[in-house]
């Protein structure tokens, strides 16, 4: 899997890069994360990339020929005529699990990271593909969206994570939300692990964690939630929940 991300700041991208389970997913050659810093084509001695928006307004828009100029860049390095951009913006839809999978089943995406009051809308009408949001607030750039994608998107690739079996049971994996989760000791300020994870009883294990789950999204996500697609002993025991 291949990341190109487009941005002004490419030591922010960089730096968490290289750590933890991400930067062992780039060592192992699992990951590719390449940034491309947009002054770097800009087309002025000051390297300068922003200007005034035409009609007025406040702040600065970033010029479409910089970020075309870095996007021509990254598809001579990948030997391709075009690739997926996803613009990270506050107006894209917003991201979630599902549409990490569907991500990482490309080869290779583009991720364009915005700034000031956003880019030039003809470049992206001529380069990007899907324009994503990570929640309904603003940030002062797309470099922390594009670090989410990323992340979430690395763990779904086989051999990412040390026990790949970790992305299937996560939040939101199965449309639900992650069961409680429990290790030693036994005992913890009088609060015990409950008694069906000590049984060894695989079985019971799965179906206790499944209605956890189930329980846990009712409170905290009913929106998740279909209760026409739910056994009846599956809504008799969120129905209380969710009438709240």
């Amino acid at each position: 899997m291949n990341f190109y991300v487009m941005t002004l700041f490419p030591e922010m991208i960089d730096a968490v890069m290289r750590e933890s389970i991400i930067g062992r997913a780039v060592q192992n050659g699992l990951l590719s994360v390449k940034t491309y810093n947009i002054r770097d084509y800009a087309f002025n001695k000051h390297s300068r990339v922003d200007d005034y928006p035409y009609g007025g307004g406040a702040g600065m828009l970033m010029q479409a020929e910089p970020v075309w100029q870095t996007y021509e860049a990254i598809c001579r390095d990948a030997g391709c005529d075009a690739l997926p951009v996803i613009y990270l913006t506050p107006k894209g839809r917003t991201f979630s699990q599902d549409h990490a999978a569907k991500i990482a089943r490309l080869d290779h995406v583009v991720l364009l990271c915005g700034h000031y009051e956003g880019i030039d809308e003809r470049v992206l009408e001529e380069i990007v593909t899907d324009e994503i949001s990570i929640g309904d607030y603003v940030l002062t750039g797309g470099e922390i969206p594009a670090m989410a994608v990323i992340d979430a998107v690395a763990r779904l690739i086989p051999g990412v994570l040390h026990n790949d079996e970790s992305a299937e049971t996560e939040s939101f994996s199965n449309g639900l939300l992650e069961y409680p989760q429990y290790t030693r000791p036994e005992v913890w300020h009088d609060r015990s692990v409950p008694e069906v994870l000590l049984s060894g009883h695989h079985a019971n294990v799965e179906h206790w964690r499944h209605m956890e789950a189930l329980k846990a999204t009712a409170v905290r996500r009913p929106d998740l939630i279909d209760p026409e697609t739910l056994t009846s002993q599956e809504l008799e025991a969120v129905s209380d929940i969710l009438k709240r």
